[in-house]
């Protein structure tokens, strides 16, 4: 498992922070782990597959014009 730095979501998914931290908290994001009082990191499969999730959104028919 490997864990991913504030810096390295943001060049990931190319949100700001404070966008990141709005999507978690509507629960639109996977939840940051706390790893230490001043370090919080993200589980990188878990973010992986929310950018797969769009990619398969992106790439899935709609039926509206």
């Amino acid at each position: 498992m490997r864990m991913l730095s504030k810096a390295q979501v943001k060049e990931l998914v190319l949100y700001s922070p404070q966008h990141i931290a709005r999507l978690e908290a509507a629960g639109e994001f996977p939840l940051r782990v706390k790893l230490g009082n001043n370090r919080v990191g993200w589980i990188e499969d878990e973010v992986l597959d929310w950018l797969q999730i769009r990619i398969d959104a992106r790439d899935t028919p709609t039926d509206t014009p």
